[in-house]
């Protein structure tokens, strides 16, 4: 796996979007200060292709891949895997409830030769390739077929995080060994030893159902086949025989079917003769028809003469006069009585309102002159009073006083109100003034009133008035449409005769009717008897065209008796000579059938010698003879092609056999315990040769690396070559032999691996401070000579001057107060 460009937006530290470009960085260093979110670069790598990173502990530190306040983080890689390029991306969300979920996740194979730099231009994801995988879970088995190695074993061979350096260096023996198997492709050798052992398993049990199918396969001996072509040459014989006795036995039924044809046809005409007989009320038909016409010929006179009396009185009540008309003009001359009755009431009514509205208008006018006197008077007694209060101003003054009150001439409050001296002139013009007031309200009511009461009156003696000109005038117009009309009497007259007519006109309707009805039932009398005559005759053609072929004599078609009497007569006749030849039949079918009994049990015969039980009486014999050959060929066959079966059954036999003996051994020689195990011993080997090289190189010659059952111990030549477990060496040396250990893995290995698992990359993101001056030398050097090769890219996250500076290409990584960005600098 090679990265080729990372985009990143709100992950970690990377809030704003960020793009990394790897295109032709072979050897590159991600420096910067710490903190800075150098080694959040490889986190993505690892996010985009896994869904997590080794330092947040699992899957359940997916809140972590959010920037601080940000809802989304957005992680794309685009990388290399054994020639092909794929594209992964992750989305992360926060929901409303805080929750941190994986929005979207998928994998998409990109075109041969895509030009990456195509994504700065927003190319919808259609336009990225397949996609390969679509959800979380399926991006899981897409990466591990796309990069060839598990989570687990790409961030110990490939992506070598912080704190993890040492992980394959100190893996247990299985851990190892399963890496190397994925990085070599050796599970290849497990899979065709399954399918070895399957088809050695089906092998064995094609070649258990061919011994099966072999021991169904009985009776098939020579004894067999030719019992076989015995019993085809008896049935050949026996149907041979058969065709020989069926010509005359098809005689013999014909002959007997013939004679019972024959003898059936005279027993149908004695049936039909014996059926013809007359209707049992033939005598009466015709003198039902004469008298049901009769009475049809009355009944339409009948008719005649109530339809010539109802159009008699249609013609007198037409010239009697319009009922309508009169009762119209006996209305009029009612309605003119009332008016004029309700015109004189109301001429009365007219003077009596004349003389009330009179009284009124004079009652109202001396109330008015009343009213005028109380005024004057009224203001007679105001002037007095005036008068009185000038003559006596203490009694006037006094008279408004009350206690309490400031006096108007002193000013001092008046704790006592004197009272007035009798016979002052004050009290007596108040007192008049006030009777002279409450005369004139009175007055002024009155004339309130009899105003009110003229007016009431004048009213309806309008309204009287209107209604008397409305009756004169209706009177009018009666008058003028009674002008010609005569009297009410007459037209009393007029209305009765019209009613009497009209009674007699219904009486004579129903007559009528009720002879319309007589009429009717006549008719349907005549049309009853005319249609049992019809059906006697109808009886009668039906019985001579049954005996018609018969030969009846010709019927006399003037009179129904005769004709019947004529053809049972016949009938008798015929029936006689019929019951003679009858006898003579009978004695033909039984002579018939004794001729059919005798070849049947012949042909029988012929069965019953060639072993089969003989067909029905009735049945014929070709069929069954012509089955049987049929059967004896067919078992002949299926004995010939069992025989043939076994022929074939006994080579598949000794074919499966072979396959069977050929799948175990190749299954026996590939089992993980011999082949495999091998092979992964040589690598092994090959592997702890190379680091130990390296491990040489970095250590100045002190330390070699070795391995003795799976476990990694080092040698040290300072020691006089002391053997030391790996996990007894300090820091400084756990990094240079596990440093050693990675390159090796990158250097050596790939070029074994089978599978899409090619080591094409190696990050470090591990402790070069660590490091004296000459050891970071060697490290450099080592890391220079591993890249120079140009089949390798070769990564390393450092914050040390001295190895950034001799790396060729450089991602320094800076961090604001906002996001951290990446800038390449360098060749």
């Amino acid at each position: 796996m090679r990265p080729l460009r990372l985009d990143l937006a709100g992950f970690t530290a990377f809030r704003d979007a960020t793009t990394v470009d790897f295109t032709d960085a072979d050897f590159f260093a991600l420096v910067g200060p710490t903190g800075s979110g150098k080694s959040s670069v490889l986190d993505a790598i690892c996010f985009a292709l896994y869904g997590t990173v080794p330092r947040w502990g699992g899957a359940r530190g997916l809140a972590n891949a959010l920037a601080p306040s940000a809802v989304e983080a957005r992680v794309r890689l685009v990388f290399e895997s054994a020639g092909a390029r794929y594209v992964a991306t992750r989305v992360v969300r926060r929901d409303s409830r805080g929750n941190v979920k994986t929005g979207n996740a998928g994998l998409q194979l990109m075109p041969p030769g895509f030009d990456v730099t195509k994504l700065d231009t927003g190319m919808s994801p259609e336009d990225l390739g397949e996609v390969v995988a679509g959800t979380p879970a399926e991006m899981d088995e897409a990466v591990l077929e796309a990069v060839g190695l598990p989570y687990e074993q790409f961030t110990s061979c490939v992506l070598l995080p912080q704190g993890q350096f040492a992980d394959f260096l100190h893996a247990k023996p299985a851990t190892r060994q399963q890496i190397l198997v994925n990085l070599l492709g050796l599970g290849v050798y497990e899979q065709v030893q399954k399918l070895a052992t399957g088809r050695a398993g089906r092998a064995d049990a094609a070649l258990a159902a061919v011994d099966r199918m072999l021991d169904g396969l009985t009776g098939i001996d020579d004894e067999a086949l030719a019992a076989a072509t015995g019993r085809v040459e008896q049935m050949r014989k026996l149907a041979g025989g058969v065709d020989a006795a069926v010509p005359e036995l098809r005689a013999a039924r014909t002959a007997a079917t013939e004679a019972e044809r024959a003898l059936a046809a005279l027993d149908a005409d004695l049936a039909e003769l014996d059926r013809i007989r007359p209707p049992k009320e033939l005598a009466g038909i015709a003198e039902a028809v004469a008298v049901a016409r009769t009475a049809a010929t009355e009944a339409s006179a009948a008719v005649a003469g109530a339809e010539e009396r109802e159009e008699k009185l249609r013609g007198e009540l037409a010239g009697a006069g319009d009922p309508a008309a009169l009762k119209l003009l006996q209305q009029a001359h009612t309605e003119r009585g009332k008016v004029a009755g309700e015109a004189a009431t109301l001429a009365g009514a007219l003077d009596s309102a004349d003389a009330d509205h009179a009284a009124a208008v004079a009652a109202l006018d001396a109330a008015r002159a009343a009213a005028q006197r109380a005024a004057a008077e009224l203001e007679a007694a105001r002037v007095a009073y005036q008068e009185a209060q000038t003559a006596d101003r203490a009694a006037a003054l006094r008279a408004h006083l009350h206690a309490g009150a400031p006096c108007p001439v002193c000013a001092q409050p008046v704790t006592e109100v004197p009272a007035l001296p009798a016979g002052s002139a004050v009290a007596a013009a108040k007192k008049a003034g006030e009777a002279a007031r409450a005369a004139a309200d009175a007055a002024e009511k009155l004339v309130v009133e009899r105003d009110r009461a003229a007016r009431e009156l004048e009213r309806t003696l309008h309204q009287a008035r209107a209604r008397h000109e409305q009756l004169t005038a209706r009177l009018a117009d009666l008058d003028s449409r009674l002008a010609d009309s005569p009297g009410p009497a007459a037209l009393r007259e007029q209305l009765d005769l019209l009613t009497r007519l009209r009674r007699d006109l219904d009486a004579a309707g129903g007559a009528v009717r009720t002879a319309r009805d007589a009429a009717r039932r006549a008719r349907a009398g005549v049309e009853a008897a005319e249609e049992r005559q019809r059906g006697a005759w109808r009886a009668f053609d039906t019985a001579r065209d049954r005996v018609a072929r018969l030969g009846p004599p010709a019927a006399d078609r003037a009179e129904i008796t005769a004709a019947w009497a004529g053809l049972c007569d016949w009938a008798a006749e015929a029936g006689r000579r019929r019951r003679a030849e009858r006898a003579e039949a009978a004695t033909a079918v039984g002579g018939a059938h004794d001729t059919v009994g005798a070849v049947t049990a012949r042909i029988a015969g012929l069965f019953t010698a060639a072993g089969l039980d003989p067909p029905a009486a009735d049945a014929d014999p070709v069929r069954p003879a012509v089955v049987a050959v049929e059967r004896a060929e067919a078992e002949h066959r299926r004995l010939v092609e069992r025989r043939e079966q076994a022929r074939e059954l006994t080579g598949q036999r000794a074919g499966h056999e072979r396959e069977s003996r050929v799948a175990k051994a190749l299954a026996g020689h590939l089992r993980a315990n011999n082949f495999e195990r091998w092979l992964l011993a040589e690598a092994l080997d090959m592997l702890v040769e190379g680091a130990s090289r390296i491990l040489r190189e970095l250590t100045g010659g002190q330390y070699d690396l070795a391995h003795d059952k799976g476990e990694f111990f080092v040698v040290d030549h300072h020691d006089a070559g002391l053997r030391r477990a790996v996990r007894t060496l300090s820091g400084g040396e756990t990094f240079q032999a596990s440093l050693a250990l990675a390159l090796a893995l990158s250097e050596q290995l790939a070029g074994l691996s089978t599978t899409t698992a090619s080591l094409e990359s190696i990050v470090l993101d591990e402790g070069f401070g660590t490091l004296d001056a000459a050891t970071l030398e060697t490290v450099a050097a080592t890391l220079e000579n591993l890249a120079a090769r140009g089949d390798r890219m070769v990564g390393v996250v450092t914050h040390v001057p001295a190895l950034a500076e001799r790396i060729p290409v450089r991602f320094e990584v800076r961090k604001d107060a906002r996001s951290s960005r990446v800038e390449r600098t360098g060749r």
